[in-house]
C-alpha cells in the first residue's frame, strides 16, 4: 500500500496537543478507510503539522481526516519509508509516556539539510589514481563525522553526501568539522564544497524536502567558496546561540534573500536552456530581467564567473557525465550539450580538465 506524508496547516490557538488529539481520532476511524496512520509531527512556533499514513490513495486520506477531525491536508506527497526515516529520523510515533493518555508529539519536521560535494579538477592520468585515494579518505571521514553531530546521511553518491540534520547548529558545527578534515591535507586538484538550507518536507513539489535540497545543492554547485549558507540558516543559528555571529567565521559565506532568489531564477533557467545550441548570454539578461552590466556584477559576486564562463563550465560537467556513462559519441554529446561543434567542445573540454574527451572512457 502506498505511504504518504501530507501537510496540515495549523489555525492560530491549535496546539501540540489538539494535534495529538486529531492523531488519536485518525487511528480510532483509519480501518473504515483501509488506512493506517504510522506518526505524526507538530510545529507549534510554525503552525505546521505532517501525518504519515499508509493509504490505498490521497483520497483515501483525506476521507479520513475529513471523518475524523475535519482537518483536511494542504497538500499531499507520495514518500518511501526508508527516506522518510532517513530525513525525519522516525516514521512511528515515540513511545508513549506511562500514565498519560494522550501521546503529544511537538517534534517539528523542519530539518537542515546539508549537501557536501567533492569534485576533480583534473582528469590527467597521472593524477586520477591520487585523487580516488583522497576522495575515498575523505568520504571515511565524513560518514564518520556526521553521527557525531546527530546527523543522519540521507544518501551517498560517489562523490556527494546529502544530510539532515534536526538542528541548524549541529549542521554548521559538522560542516566546520568536515571542512577542517579536508585543510588538513593538500589535495589542489578536489575542490570541496558545502551547502546548508533549512526547510519543510512538504511543499508544492512532488519530492520529500525537494525545496530545500535543490538550495542545499545549488549553494553547493555555483556559489564561490567552498562553505555556503542561507540568511535563514544565519538566522537560526544565531537563534540557537544566543546571538552568537557566524560572521566571525571567515570560512562560510552567507548569501542573502535576494542573492538566493537570483541563484534559484539563475539554477532554474539553465536547467531548462542548457542543451540549446543557441542560447547565449542575451538569452540569460532577458529571461532574469538583468542588463549585460548588472547580470555580469552579479554573477562575478555570487558565483565568481562571468555569464560566458558559467555556462560553459556548467556544459561541461554535464558532458563529463555523459562521458562517463559511455552511452553516445563524442560528437553526439557535444550538439547534447549545447557546444556548435565537436571541435570546440574538445577544446574547451580539454582546457577545463586536462585531458581530451576521447581519454575519459579509460577513467
Amino acid at each position: 500500500m502506498p505511504l504518504f506524508l501530507d501537510l496540515h496547516e495549523l489555525p492560530e490557538g491549535i496546539t501540540a496537543a489538539h494535534v495529538a488529539e486529531m492523531h488519536q481520532a485518525d487511528l480510532d476511524t483509519e480501518h473504515k478507510y483501509n488506512c493506517r496512520g504510522l506518526t505524526y509531527w507538530c510545529d507549534e512556533k510554525r503552525k505546521t503539522a505532517f501525518c504519515l499514513i499508509d493509504a490505498p490513495n490521497k483520497q483515501a486520506l483525506i476521507d479520513l481526516h475529513e471523518h475524523a477531525h475535519g482537518a483536511i491536508p494542504t497538500r499531499i506527497i507520495e514518500v518511501n519509508d526508508t527516506i522518510v526515516e532517513s530525513f525525519l529520523g522516525r516514521i512511528e510515533d515515540p513511545e508513549k509516556s506511562k500514565n498519560i493518555s494522550l501521546n503529544i508529539i511537538n517534534d517539528p519536521a523542519f530539518r537542515t539539510i546539508m549537501v557536501v560535494k567533492i569534485k576533480s579538477k583534473s582528469l590527467r592520468s597521472k593524477d586520477v589514481e591520487t585523487l580516488k585515494t583522497a576522495i575515498r579518505g575523505y568520504s571515511y571521514s565524513i560518514k564518520a563525522i556526521v553521527p557525531q553531530y546527530q546527523g543522519r546521511l540521507v544518501k551517498q553518491e560517489t562523490n556527494s553526501f546529502l544530510m539532515s540534520f534536526d538542528t541548524v547548529s549541529d549542521a554548521i558545527h559538522c560542516g566546520i568539522k568536515i571542512q577542517e578534515s579536508y585543510n588538513g591535507i593538500i589535495t589542489p586538484d578536489l575542490e570541496f564544497k558545502i551547502g546548508i538550507s533549512a526547510g519543510i518536507p512538504v511543499t508544492d513539489k512532488e519530492g520529500i524536502f525537494e525545496d530545500t535540497i535543490k538550495t542545499s545543492n545549488y549553494l553547493s554547485d555555483i556559489v564561490k567558496g567552498n562553505f555556503s549558507i542561507t540568511s535563514a540558516i544565519k538566522d537560526l543559528y544565531e537563534g540557537e546561540n544566543q546571538n552568537i555571529s557566524l560572521e566571525t567565521n571567515n570560512s562560510i559565506l552567507v548569501i542573502n534573500n535576494n542573492e538566493e532568489a537570483f541563484m534559484t531564477q539563475l539554477m532554474d533557467f539553465t536547467e531548462s536552456i542548457w542543451s540549446h545550441t543557441t542560447t547565449n548570454v542575451n538569452d540569460f539578461e532577458e529571461n532574469l530581467g538583468y542588463s549585460k552590466s548588472k547580470l555580469y556584477r552579479t554573477m562575478m559576486h555570487l558565483v565568481g564567473k562571468s555569464p560566458n564562463a558559467f555556462l560553459r563550465d556548467y556544459r561541461l560537467n554535464k558532458a563529463l557525465d555523459l562521458l562517463k556513462k559511455q552511452e553516445a559519441t563524442i560528437s553526439e554529446i557535444a550538439y547534447q550539450t549545447g557546444f556548435s561543434s565537436p571541435a570546440y567542445f574538445s577544446k574547451c573540454f580539454h582546457k577545463k580538465y586536462g585531458v581530451l574527451p576521447s581519454n575519459v572512457k579509460s577513467y
